[in-house]
Parts: structure tokens; C-alpha cells; sequence
């Protein structure tokens, strides 16, 4: 039995479709920053190497960093 917390940080774009989609970063720095997301999430926009179902990736929708914190009340027995 354990207490884990995990945090990833969701970066949700705008495609050209006009819908959303969203990459997740597992494990992000404590302290990262607005303008560094934006800066990483700019780059992408700018390279155009993600190509959707829903085209490509024309702008910034969301940056969320969330924290999940998961208690492990019983574990199997093992055997």
C-alpha cells in the first residue's frame, strides 16, 4: 500500500479543423513556466510536424500542469 502523486502537464492545441488536440508530458519540471510552454508549444505550431485527423496545429488552447495523488488501499497477495 502506497501514496503516489504524478503530474504531467496537458498542452492543448487548435487544429485547422477548428477542433482541439492535446499532447501530455509526463513528469514536468516543478517550476516550468507560462513562457516557456508557450515558447514550446509556439515551436511545434511553427515546424508543423503534427499532423491531426482534424489537420494541423494552428494555435495555443490550453496549458495545464495536473497532479494526481493516487492511494493504494490494498495490494493482492502475491503467490
Amino acid at each position: 500500500m502506497a501514496v503516489t502523486t504524478n503530474r504531467t502537464a496537458r498542452l492543448t492545441f487548435t487544429t485547422t479543423g477548428g477542433n482541439a488536440f492535446s499532447l501530455t508530458v509526463p513528469q514536468p519540471r516543478e517550476n516550468i513556466q507560462l513562457a516557456e510552454a508557450m515558447e514550446v508549444m509556439n515551436l511545434l505550431i511553427a515546424g508543423g510536424i503534427f499532423l491531426t485527423t482534424n489537420g494541423t496545429l494552428t494555435g495555443v488552447r490550453d496549458i495545464k500542469v495536473i497532479e494526481t495523488t493516487t492511494d493504494d488501499l490494498y495490494d493482492p497477495p502475491q503467490g
